[in-house]
């Protein structure tokens, strides 16, 4: 399963709609993971999945939903096909269209994402950061815990 998944951590929020809610339906966020130190924000449905400051989450960026690792196709295909989703309550399908790093060691990067609108900025180490490309489709899976 590592060859599918890019980042996995256990988040806090801190941090819910810092800016004042902006959108009915939707909530930003801000998490800081436990043992890679990162820090995130993320936009989420807060009518379908409603987050809470305090509130520890499991959060993972996947290129597949397939555990075989077979690239996604781009189509819903129907059955009772077991998935990555099938361990995950929360799951977005996006891009990422921005990499920012800064130079020399021990720097940090940033990773942006976007899923049809709601956004995700993760920064923090750039080894955790190296793995992902510009343009590349990503799997947001969140579960609470």
């Amino acid at each position: 399963m590592s060859n599918i998944m890019l980042f996995e951590d256990i988040f806090n929020v801190d941090k819910v709609d810092p800016d004042g809610k902006k959108f009915d339906k939707v909530s930003r966020i801000e998490a800081k993971s436990q043992n890679c130190d990162m820090f995130m924000q993320l936009d989420v449905n807060s009518e379908i999945y409603p987050m809470s400051q305090g509130e520890k989450f499991t959060m993972a960026l996947a290129r597949t939903l397939n555990l075989d690792g077979t690239p996604d196709t781009g189509f819903y295909t129907q059955g009772h096909r077991k998935t990555l989703a099938d361990k995950y309550e929360y799951v977005m399908h996006g891009k990422l269209y921005k990499i920012s790093a800064d130079e020399g060691k021990g720097s940090k990067a940033e990773i942006y994402v976007s899923y049809g609108g709601l956004l995700m900025m993760l920064k923090g180490d750039q080894n955790y950061i190296s793995k992902f490309e510009l343009d590349q489709r990503l799997f947001l899976l969140i579960r609470k815990l």
